[in-house]
Formats: C-alpha cells, sequence, structure tokens
C-alpha cells in the first residue's frame, strides 16, 4: 500500500492507495499546517509544523496529535536526521532549533543568528523579517546541516549546528526547497527563487544548474533515489504568477544529460496551479498542486495522470512526504 501525508493549509491528509483508489483522511483540522517530516525510523511518526500554532507530533500516521511547546509558533521548516535522529524546526523570524529526544526538549542552534549576513535577511512580502525555509540534514553524516533562509542564503554547518559557515558560493540566496542523494555521498540539490543549483561536494559549493530551464522561479525539488543525475523542480514565471490562482505558468522539469527538460505530457501545459510540493514513492513521482490536485508519473515524468482522491477534498496542498 502506497500512502502520502500532505499539508493543505488548514490541516493535515493522509492518503492511503489499495487496489488502484485512493482514500482521503484528515486529522489536525484548522493547524494552519504548512510543513512536515516523517521520522525515517519509524514510520508511523510524523512532525507538522504550523503557522501560529507551534510544531506538533503524531506518533500514529496523524490520528492524534501532540504539541510539542516550540518556544516559535510560527515554524516554516522541519526535518529528522536519517543519521541519528535529531528532529530541527526552523520558525520566523530565522531561528533554528534542535531536539535529541524526540521533540520533548528543544535548544536554539543561535550561532546561525551570528551568520555576519544575518542583518541583511529578508522576505519580501514582510521585509521586517525572514524565516528558515528549509532544512536538510545530511543522511551520510550527521554533523552535516545545510539550511535555507528565506531571503538570505544557503548555510552550511558541520557539527550539527554549533558554528556555521555563511551563504556557499554558487547557490541561490532565494532558498525555496533542499535536498541530499540517499545513496550518493555529497550530492545536494536547490531550488531557489532565482533558478536552481546542485553541490558535489557535499554542500560546500554549488554550481547553477539551469540549462534548459525557461522559468527561473523554481519551488520544490525530488531527487530519483536510483540516479544522483536525474532530478526534478518545478517552476514559474515568477512569485506573483507562482502564488495566484489560475496564473501560475507552471511547468515541471526533470534534469538529465545535463539540461532540463519539460515533462508535461498529460498536464495542461504551462499549469495554472504551482506544483509546490515533488516527491518520489517506489518508483512513481507525485506533483501536489496549490489547488489540491495530486498528478503521478510511472516513467520519471515522461507521462502523468490525475490522481482521483474518494473522500475528503483537499483546498490545498503546501507540502507532501510518502512511504
Amino acid at each position: 500500500m502506497t500512502e502520502l501525508f500532505v499539508t493543505t493549509g488548514n490541516g493535515v491528509a493522509h492518503l492511503s492507495q489499495r487496489d488502484g483508489e485512493w482514500a482521503v483522511r484528515l486529522s489536525m483540522p484548522n493547524g494552519q499546517a504548512q510543513c512536515l517530516a516523517l521520522d525515517p525510523q519509524s514510520r508511523r511518526t510524523l512532525y507538522v509544523g504550523t503557522a501560529g500554532h507551534g510544531l506538533w507530533k503524531s506518533e500514529d500516521g496523524g490520528q492524534h496529535w501532540q504539541d510539542l511547546n516550540l518556544p516559535q509558533r510560527d515554524v516554516f521548516s522541519v526535518a529528522v536526521s536519517e543519521a541519528d535522529g535529531s528532529v530541527y524546526a526552523g520558525s520566523e523570524p530565522s531561528m533554528l532549533f534542535r531536539s535529541d529526544d524526540g521533540g520533548q526538549h528543544w535548544r536554539e542552534l543561535d550561532a546561525l543568528r551570528r551568520i555576519p549576513s544575518a542583518t541583511t535577511w529578508t522576505f519580501p512580502p514582510r521585509p521586517w523579517t525572514s524565516h528558515v525555509r528549509w532544512i536538510a540534514p545530511n543522511p551520510h553524516g550527521a554533523d552535516v546541516l545545510i539550511v535555507g533562509i528565506e531571503l538570505g542564503g544557503l548555510m552550511y554547518s558541520a557539527d550539527g549546528g554549533a558554528t556555521w559557515l555563511d551563504h556557499r558560493p554558487g547557490a541561490q540566496r532565494d532558498v525555496h526547497a533542499l535536498a541530499w542523494h540517499p545513496t550518493v555521498n555529497g550530492r545536494g540539490y536547490e531550488a531557489g527563487g532565482g533558478g536552481a543549483a546542485w553541490s558535489r561536494d557535499g554542500g560546500m559549493t554549488w554550481q547553477p544548474a539551469d540549462s534548459g530551464l525557461d522559468r527561473r522561479y523554481t519551488w520544490a525539488v525530488a531527487v530519483d533515489p536510483d540516479d544522483a543525475e536525474q532530478w526534478f523542480i518545478s517552476a514559474s514565471t515568477g512569485p506573483m504568477q507562482a502564488h495566484r490562482d489560475l496564473h501560475a505558468q507552471a511547468r515541471i522539469y526533470r534534469w538529465r544529460d545535463g539540461a532540463w527538460q519539460k515533462t508535461m505530457y498529460g498536464l495542461v501545459d504551462p499549469l495554472d496551479s504551482m506544483p509546490y510540493a515533488l516527491t518520489i514513492v517506489g518508483r512513481t513521482l507525485y506533483a501536489g498542486l496549490r489547488d489540491g490536485r495530486i498528478y503521478a508519473s510511472d516513467d520519471a515524468g515522461d507521462h502523468w495522470r490525475q490522481v482521483t482522491l474518494r473522500g475528503a477534498s483537499l483546498e490545498s496542498i503546501t507540502a507532501m512526504v510518502g512511504l
């Protein structure tokens, strides 16, 4: 059975597929959920960050929830380290927290706020602040951690967040999503507000990945677990289009043979709703759209089909993970 967990803006949805049918169960109603992470060691344990309501945890696949009492209530990012199980949460204003006991106790990794560039971080819709948009613990080593600030840059730590290197050369400063390859050590991937980038040296330096891309406002990223040279992004012509209903001007792209390729067969080109989430489960690539639609591809984006959902409707999708 394939399962997806998605944040819908006002809660969390569990989607389960059996015999070709997808059933939807909503939980955490009115939670203003906006980011989520699965514990890789306990796949029924889920962490969800919310706007204004803090960070929550479920140990039974989303049926029951516990408020983890994170010191900050506006949570924009959450991650669980595959290497040692540490839980990380990022907030607005830009603060990063770590827990080594499943979220029962937290400490701020306050060295992040002492990075020299921190005084320049800003978020255009709310220029007086910024937030930790993405957290990516390296699955191959517990001490390596990269963090994206919207808008400020891509920061690197080699000691679990105790100290930091400022924005990494070649990376996008407007970070939207980060990923590591699960089996090829050193490969990192970024989607940002001015294009995409990737790293071959464990996140220390980055190279632009823009060949073939006809729109540079990139948002979501997914990585082929079997091929470190193949990855996927969603992109729009700009932020005003990406985050507006019916005007996203969006596409999904596949990096192959040194360039981006459109992967739109079976989709309206361009999409009128932004793919806010991309994830790969097994050999299937899923795209979750801002308006609640989900599309799936079984052939690395060559062909797409819309997923038919039974039960509760999804008003939107802001993040998605699967198992």
